[in-house]
């Protein structure tokens, strides 16, 4: 036969984890791997054994040679049993086995019966001779299969006197069979033959299925007393005891009876012993439970057997085997059994962040202020009207504006704040470079004019040069304009921004609706205007040195344009950061600040050192020789008889701070044009 091993997981009930097979010819390595796949399964130690006597030590002698004794906890069929033949020399590797036999009783008069059987008396029973051969261990003469021996047997030998003898446990299952069969035949024939003796006609035709529906439908008091029936299915009622092989005081193993089956459990828990002297029950499951947060992943066709897998990522344990996604505001808590809100931050005032560019805007502010009051004290003297003073006060209005704007983009996001962030962001850069650029032109128009003729270009009077850079900074107005009424403002809570890998560290993160394109779009405006002001800046670098406004243009559009191409590539390759919102806004306003600075230091600080420090060099300059104040009268004349017509709007001699009587003609210019234009 076959000897099959099932490795059960008792975990709320009883259910497969491995069902092994040994097969007929099997030999020592077929055990061996028997055991070797049974502790594949190793929190499953319960094996339930259905196996001859051969089997059964050489399973227990595979778990010795694999050093496992003590692992298994065996559970025996009735073929085990109480037998100790399958044990001899291998108890420390069955101790703690649980087996099970039959109920049974000793059936009275049996013994009588079977102890005065002798061959005269029981002839009927053709194996009667062979049973006598080998319970007297001796030889008969006749069809004799014994060879084993030369004893011969006398006939006088007596059962129970001349040999060991005890009744076998399975006497009363076979009386009662015969019973069952003879009671089957009587009902069968009361019903078939009511008023024949005998087996009629109709009980001859039958049949096997006929009479198998009277077998197990009948009700009788067996040979030990006990009722005898059968259920739907042809089985008898279970009873059986329940067996430990154990290790006695004194150092001797044997069979104790720790518990029976009557239609339930009977079982004396403090008789029981476990293998390596443990205590408690043992636990025999398939896979251990798993921890809080951790899904079942269950083994295909095994139920009780899984793969414990944490819900990992932004997934939480919904059941015992599902993990689901937590919802985009949300995350998973700290055990994964359910979902929370992921906090929301924006940029803080005092984060390291912000901290710097804050700083750079506060002192270019005070600077700005303390320019602009500078130049409102000093609004009448030679430096500050040299200067063009309607542009000055618009480009140092667009300065300003570039320093606040920092606070705008750190400040807590709102409705309003959004609003003045879409006005402010592009607008102060837009006022300064549209003053500086309607600057280099005037000057680059001027010099252009003066190497064709003496005549003054038009539209380089104060009022053309309000309207020309106003024309300019309402293009930006109105690219704001139209973003309000396609897109109102609005605040949002980006969750994918910081949404890391560790959920523990996800942030949704508050700010306006605003994209990266939106941004560029709205300093687009004015970063064109920045680079056209440069060309120009390009153009008039050959301007004589004596006039003092071309060159610290130039050379403040050479830094403003070196640090915004610095900006581009920090802003659009961090877009992809979880530090995104920080590093952005970070560099946006440092941008800003540095380029308002740039201009701001280059522009007008040289000018308030001289206004504040040297004021003894703002006076205009008188010392000039008659033919240059008569030549700049003449060109006076020509060009305007009026003041509002004048360059600048100030007198033509006052538009060169340095230039005397004894100053040398520049190439390509004639003194009288230097005079006016430097």
């Amino acid at each position: 036969g076959e000897l099959q091993f099932v490795l059960s997981c008792f975990s709320g009930g009883i259910c497969i984890a491995q069902s092994l097979k040994i097969p007929h010819d099997r030999k020592q390595a077929d055990f061996d791997k028997v055991v070797r796949q049974l502790l594949e399964t190793r929190h499953a130690r319960a094996v339930v054994t259905f196996a001859s006597d051969e089997d059964i030590r050489g399973i227990l002698n595979a778990t010795k040679r694999a050093n496992q004794v003590g692992r298994f906890l065996w559970i025996g069929s009735d073929s085990w049993g109480a037998k100790l033949s399958p044990l001899q020399q291998l108890e420390d590797a069955a101790v703690g086995a649980i087996t099970i036999l039959p109920k049974r009783a000793t059936i009275e008069g049996f013994d009588t019966y079977f102890t005065s059987r002798t061959l005269e008396n029981n002839r009927r029973n053709v194996w009667f001779a062979e049973f006598w051969e080998e319970n007297f261990d001796c030889k008969l003469m006749s069809f004799s299969k014994k060879e084993d021996t030369s004893r011969k047997c006398t006939g006088q030998e007596r059962i129970g006197i001349d040999s060991q003898y005890e009744q076998e446990g399975k006497v009363q299952f076979v009386i009662d069979a015969v019973y069952a069969m003879a009671h089957a035949l009587h009902n069968m024939q009361k019903d078939l033959c009511p008023d024949t003796p005998g087996v009629c006609p109709e009980m001859e035709l039958a049949g096997g299925k006929k009479l198998l529906k009277y077998i197990r439908s009948v009700r009788f008091n067996g040979s030990a007393g006990s009722s005898v029936t059968f259920n739907k299915n042809g089985d008898a009622p279970g009873r059986y005891d329940l067996f430990q092989y154990q290790l006695n005081g004194n150092s001797s193993w044997g069979y104790k009876l720790v518990g029976q089956w009557m239609d339930s459990l009977q079982l004396n828990m403090e008789d029981l012993q476990w293998p390596n002297g443990e205590v408690e029950v043992p636990r025999s499951v398939c896979s251990l439970p798993c921890r809080i947060g951790e899904r079942k992943k269950t083994v295909k066709g095994v139920p009780c057997c899984w793969h414990c897998e944490l819900c990992d990522g932004y997934q939480y344990q919904y059941d015992e085997t599902t993990c689901r996604l937590c919802s985009y505001n949300m995350r998973p808590n700290d055990n994964r059994t359910g979902c929370q809100p992921i906090p929301v931050v924006k940029l803080e005032w005092h984060s390291p962040w912000a901290i710097i560019p804050v700083f750079l805007a506060i002192l270019g502010i005070t600077a700005t202020i303390f320019v602009m009051a500078t130049f409102i004290r000093y609004n009448d003297t030679p430096i500050v009207r040299a200067s063009g003073r309607e542009l000055s006060y618009v480009l140092l209005t667009g300065i300003f504006l570039c320093y606040i704007i920092t606070f705008l983009m750190i400040a807590m996001p709102d409705v309003a704040i959004c609003s003045f962030r879409r006005i402010f962001l592009g607008l102060g850069m837009c006022i300064s470079y549209a003053a500086l650029l309607t600057k280099t032109n005037r000057i680059y128009r001027i010099f252009e004019q003066g190497k064709k003729s003496v005549a003054a270009p038009r539209l380089i009077s104060p009022t053309s040069q309000l309207a020309i850079t106003s024309s300019l900074i309402s293009v930006q107005l109105m690219g704001v304009l139209i973003w309000f009424g396609v897109d109102p403002p609005n605040t949002i809570i980006d969750y994918d921004e910081q949404k890391t890998s560790n959920p523990s560290q996800a942030r949704g993160v508050l700010k306006c609706d605003i994209t990266d394109l939106q941004i560029i779009c709205s300093l687009g405006y004015s970063i064109l205007l920045m680079v056209t002001c440069t060309v120009y800046a390009i153009k008039t670098r050959g301007v004589p040195e004596d006039f003092n406004e071309a060159k610290p243009i130039g050379f403040t559009m050479y830094t403003t344009c070196i640090v915004w191409l610095a900006f581009i590539p920090i802003f659009f390759g961090t877009a992809q950061s979880a530090e995104k919102l920080y590093i952005q806004t970070t560099t946006l306003t440092i941008s800003m600040n540095l380029s308002a600075s740039v201009a701001l230091g280059l522009l007008y600080m040289p000018k308030v050192y001289v206004i504040i420090f040297h004021p003894e060099l703002n006076v205009q300059k008188r010392k000039r020789s008659f033919k240059a104040v008569v030549t700049a009268a003449t060109m006076t004349s020509r060009l305007s008889h009026k003041p509002s017509e004048r360059p600048n709007g100030e007198a033509k001699t006052e538009l060169c701070e340095n230039t005397d009587s004894t100053s040398k003609r520049k190439p390509g210019l004639s003194r009288s044009m230097q005079l006016i234009v430097c």
